[in-house]
């Protein structure tokens, strides 16, 4: 009976079913999104093809040389800009929220250079292939090229089972609420543009994100995460709601910031970046000449006994 209700539903699956989508448009569906959108969204020559996605038992981590460039004066100067020149849009998220400009406006700069850069990748598609990992031909596929390449692993299908369900309820959710976020938006979810992981604005929110910590700090009736007011406030609502509140300790800011990003080198870069933010410009070029001066004079080694 379900599957005589899916294609009574949706009637293109059959030809969404060469294109690869079938499981993904079923589910959809099923939960809830509108047959037509649905439709719409997967018939649009804008989405490509799903041609499988691959992808291992354990994640690859991000590379903690990735975020050393945040350490460096110039990043310091451009999130002092970013904190000048969205003073009261972060203070007023500050005050609304409780949580520290400093560290909004680092946040926002590490993730996009303060809205410099947003992402230019199609959202949806990013999500939606992150979506079809369990999808059995997929899994299947992945199972045959792990199992060759760990053949004395017995428990290789297991683990690449767990991730596989790690994905999809991950990422589904994200590709589900897509539809929602462009619908609020006024636009089609393939029109949502982010980072090739699926986030986007300037915080970077993941769709979920943006359903359940958006902020129309404008007042305009629309919570956009391109405009700096909605975007402080979006960021600062969500650290909030993670537990950030005055007078909390660095370690608890720290796991408050994990949330955000499951990285040890990303919350040193935005914790040093905001404290770095009021350091005053004289102090920190007396510093820099001091470093460079010890190069020249190294310290007397100390004696030992």
């Amino acid at each position: 009976m379900a599957g005589v209700a899916t294609a009574f539903l949706c009637p293109a699956l059959a030809t969404a079913d060469a294109n690869g989508w079938k499981y993904l448009m079923e589910r959809l569906i099923a939960d809830g999104v509108p047959a037509t959108r649905v439709r719409q969204t997967f018939d649009d020559p804008r989405l490509p093809a799903f041609d499988g996605i691959e992808f291992a038992p354990k994640p690859h981590g991000e590379s903690k040389s990735m975020y050393r460039r945040f350490l460096k004066p110039a990043s310091t100067a451009g999130a002092r800009r970013c904190r000048q020149e969205n003073a009261a849009a972060l203070e007023a998220a500050q005050r609304q929220e409780g949580v520290s400009a400093n560290v909004v406006a680092a946040i926002l700069y590490v993730e996009t250079g303060c809205g410099r850069n947003t992402g230019s990748h199609r959202i949806f598609y990013r999500l939606a292939r992150l979506a079809m990992a369990d999808e059995p031909e997929n899994f299947r596929q992945n199972l045959q090229r792990v199992r060759e390449e760990n053949s004395s692993d017995d428990s290789i299908e297991a683990k690449l089972r767990a991730r596989a369900r790690y994905l999809d309820e991950t990422f589904y959710p994200e590709a589900r609420a897509s539809f929602l976020v462009a619908e609020r938006l006024g636009v089609e979810p393939l029109d949502l543009r982010g980072s090739i992981s699926g986030a986007f604005g300037y915080p970077q929110f993941l769709p979920t994100s943006y359903l359940r910590h958006g902020v129309d700090a404008d007042h305009d009736g629309q919570i956009s995460l391109v405009d700096p007011a909605d975007a402080a406030a979006s960021c600062a609502r969500y650290l909030a709601s993670n537990g950030w509140r005055a007078g909390i300790t660095q370690k608890q800011r720290r796991q408050v910031i994990w949330t955000y990003n499951r990285s040890d080198a990303y919350i040193d870069a935005v914790l040093t970046l905001a404290a770095r933010i009021d350091q005053p410009v004289a102090l920190a070029k007396a510093r820099k000449t001091s470093t460079k001066s010890n190069k020249h004079h190294p310290p007397a080694k100390k004696r030992r006994g």
